[in-house]
């Protein structure tokens, strides 16, 4: 029996599939990875302390420019000051971006007064802006620098300013379900997008993810996979974690709205694994 067979009558996958967001890192030019994307799809930029917020704005613009519905991260603690981040929000919303995402970064030392993303999310309601949406992240597995129950604080506080949550990176469909609800649990209702890896070469996807963090998810995949199952296939592909999850996108009680493909900018090979994907699950829902 395959997944679509398994999993018949999870109506609601077919949608998440045809419409999920999608990630990228703002190398080299925009429509380089954007050319293999379904058009007016929602892409969101990374923004890296080694790149800037720079690189993050310009990739946006360009995304934009072609007709996507562009979702730049701001890092707080790469904006120097109000001055600045009144900069950063007339300039996006120059170019038509009516959706960022918050995240605090990974710097050491702040360029100015933002420490973390609720910081910059207050400086934001303080000054007015026109995005109608504003994501912040979420963490199943934790976060390396900061604990778990300042996590679900920083949550807590920053609900008042966002409007969805997307998680990180993660492998293990029960982990991602029990941290959602946990949140719940804690009065958070913000709409969550699960962070799923898109198709990546398991070398650099294993790196990846000891390098941010998500060791946890590192150690479930390795253990879950089998290393000749891992060495006969030259990528990861997510349809497990995918069909595991599909019958509790667009549940009542987890208000799951979706999936948050972390790309790598390796799109073309995302999107040649999606589609046929999404052929099956309409099969499957009719």
């Amino acid at each position: 029996m395959n997944g679509a067979e398994a999993h018949k009558g999870t109506g609601i996958l077919p949608g998440a599939l045809a419409y999920p967001r999608f990630e990228l890192m703002p190398v080299g030019r925009a429509e380089e990875p954007a050319a293999h994307l379904p058009g007016g799809a929602k892409v969101t930029v990374t923004c890296s302390p080694r790149r800037g917020l720079e690189d993050t704005l310009l990739f946006a613009g360009e995304l934009s420019e072609m007709g996507f519905r562009a979702v730049p991260h701001i890092s707080a603690r790469l904006v120097s000051g109000e001055a600045h981040l009144e900069e950063i929000v007339r300039r996006l919303e120059a170019s038509k971006v009516r959706e960022v995402f918050v995240i605090g970064g990974d710097v050491k030392e702040p360029a100015g007064p933002f420490s973390g993303a609720l910081d910059l999310l207050r400086a934001m309601s303080e000054l007015g802006h026109g995005f109608v949406e504003v994501g912040v992240a979420g963490y199943p597995e934790g976060h390396p620098l900061i604990g778990d129950d300042a996590l679900r604080r920083a949550l807590l506080d920053k609900r008042r300013f966002a409007t969805y949550v997307v998680t990180q990176m993660c492998f293990d469909a029960d982990g991602i379900l029990g941290w959602v609800s946990s949140i719940r649990r804690g009065g958070i209702e913000l709409p969550v997008y699960v962070g799923l890896p898109g198709v990546v070469e398991w070398r650099k996807l294993l790196g990846i993810t000891l390098k941010i963090g998500v060791g946890d998810s590192a150690r479930f995949l390795t253990k879950n996979t089998g290393a000749l199952k891992m060495l006969s296939r030259p990528a990861y592909k997510p349809d497990d974690l995918v069909w595991e999850l599909a019958p509790y996108i667009g549940s009542q009680d987890y208000n799951i709205r979706g999936i948050h493909f972390y790309t790598f900018n390796q799109t073309k090979e995302l999107e040649e694994w999606r589609r046929p994907l999404l052929e099956s699950a309409e099969e499957a829902a009719t």
